[in-house]
């Protein structure tokens, strides 16, 4: 996936966002992702993008992620 944000977190972090988002939790999602990410802290609207990023791959299947 060619997100910076995305790439900024660790292997564990990512599959915990994708957990939450694919289980509809998607304030916790932002939350994590904001406090993992390092710094600079990513803002909101960087979150959101990359939750809704995420949840597309999620619903098109594991070969597109």
């Amino acid at each position: 996936m060619g997100n910076a944000l995305w790439g900024r977190l660790s292997v564990e972090v990512q599959a915990e966002v994708d957990s939450l988002v694919s289980s509809g939790r998607n304030v916790q999602a932002i939350a994590v992702t904001r406090e993992r990410a390092g710094l600079p802290t990513p803002c909101l609207h960087e979150c959101v993008d990359l939750l809704d990023q995420r949840f597309q791959v999620l619903r098109q299947g594991p070969m597109n992620s």
